[in-house]
């Protein structure tokens, strides 16, 4: 019998530098040899910026991602019924998560999810869950099972064993300047999603000025490869492409965003996130095969009739929350200190740019420039007006929720500077823009 001949390092590189296609075999050398420290960084790095320059067929990518979501722990979710996992590449005031697992829930699929914290401007769900005293993402792995079987939502914080590989080559793109990179995006978040488990995935790409992606092609691309990357991988994988121009709903910040999700899943909630959360509800329940039209029926239904407050309810008391700060949202903490941006003139509200109110956010104490550092959840921004509202001189337009003035000067002034009044009414903007499947 010939034996296999060794792959080389060198010759894995400098076929990517000429523009060549990997095997799956080759990137299973280059990829787990790196994770298990094999192959030294230098070298995976000029292999990063080999991929920058010459991209990835489709095959590829969706071979990569695979080798990534094989390199540490798979969650086998085979036992639980019609499984679905949400995923938003970012924004600001995206509280997304909060309504619509809840929802998903209430319409009988069943979320077993693996979410992430805050870092620089965009907000993590695993920090608006925490407003809720008592509320743990720390469930071993039965614990997590009985309660996406019982409860039908189930959400801990990603595992350091999950996708590993994904965690080493991030950290090395992000000193090599090749984290811009559309295979490596994509093949970064579906390892992840693959290694959760769920056979149902439905992708929120935020497109703008709060997001990662600026324009709607980059956006296109980046949704097109992940949903190609599932399709490859067996998986039901749909995106939906939204606006991230101006924060989703009126507030932004943990303990505000969490107001704004009970309000919203009591049915009372701002018009442009629920009619996103029931989007993206309907993507899932189209994904398992339902009609579009009854689907959307029975997400709305479940934001009236509290079936979807009581399963977040559950949820909340499931993993240690006290479900009291549910029955009654004024207990959450909410920083006392207030003071607003008003309208300098007269007329309307051209934008209110998502990045400063992000950044915002961030210098008020409510997000972390570096991972592990604390927040404060108390802090936030809240929009009194809208992009295309009516404005009145002296009128509050935004208004900041700080701690003893703690970065409230720096926040005043991004918000300024990212507010634009006009003569005339702008052109209104679709929320959803495009969906691919």
């Amino acid at each position: 019998m010939t034996a296999t001949p060794k792959l080389h390092i060198p010759d894995l590189i400098q076929k990517k530098r000429d523009g060549l296609e990997h095997s799956r075999a080759e990137l299973e050398t280059l990829v787990l040899g790196y994770t298990r420290g094999d192959v030294p960084d230098y070298q995976v790095a000029a292999w990063l910026m080999a991929v920058y320059l010459k991209g990835m067929t489709p095959q590829e990518t969706a071979d990569l991602t695979l080798v990534m979501a094989a390199s540490g722990d798979e969650m086998n979710l085979g036992d639980l019924p019609r499984t679905v996992d949400k995923h938003s590449t970012g924004g600001v005031g995206d509280k997304t998560s909060l309504i619509l697992t809840p929802m998903l829930a209430a319409l009988g699929l069943t979320v077993a999810k693996m979410s992430g914290r805050g870092l620089a401007h965009t907000g993590g769900t695993i920090d608006k869950l925490e407003s809720i005293p008592g509320w743990t993402s720390e469930l071993d792995e039965a614990q997590f099972l009985a309660q996406a079987r019982t409860i039908g939502l189930a959400l801990v914080g990603q595992s350091k064993d999950l996708a590993p590989a994904d965690g080493k080559l991030y950290a090395l793109r992000d000193v090599t300047a090749t984290v811009d990179c559309l295979p490596l995006i994509a093949s970064s978040i579906m390892s992840k999603k693959l290694a959760s488990g769920a056979h149902t995935v439905v992708l929120d790409v935020k497109v703008g000025a709060g997001a990662f992606m600026k324009t709607l092609a980059d956006g296109r691309g980046l949704a097109r490869a992940m949903v190609d990357i599932g399709n490859r991988a067996g998986r039901q994988v749909r995106a939906v492409l939204t606006d991230m121009d101006a924060p989703l709903g009126f507030m932004a910040g943990n303990s505000l965003e969490v107001l704004e999700a009970l309000d919203t899943l009591r049915g009372h909630g701002p018009h442009d996130l629920t009619e996103l959360c029931v989007s993206l509800a309907v993507e899932a329940l189209a994904a398992q095969g339902e009609d579009e039209q009854q689907a959307e029926a029975r997400a709305r239904a479940t934001l009236t009739d509290g079936s979807a407050l009581a399963k977040f309810r559950a949820f909340i008391e499931g993993q240690g929350g006290d479900p009291t700060y549910v029955d009654d949202p004024s207990k959450l903490d909410v920083a006392p200190g207030r003071e607003d941006i008003v309208a300098t003139s007269s007329g309307f509200v051209g934008s209110i740019d998502a990045l400063s109110v992000g950044r915002a956010v961030l210098v008020l104490g409510g997000g972390r420039e570096r991972k592990g550092e604390a927040i404060d959840h108390g802090v936030g921004v809240e929009l009194l007006k809208k992009p295309g509202d009516a404005v009145q001189a002296g009128e509050a337009v935004l208004r900041l929720y700080h701690r003893d003035g703690r970065g409230l000067d720096v926040a005043r002034e991004l918000l300024t500077a990212g507010l634009t009044l006009q003569d005339v009414a702008p052109a209104s903007e679709a929320l959803i823009l495009d969906r691919v499947n």
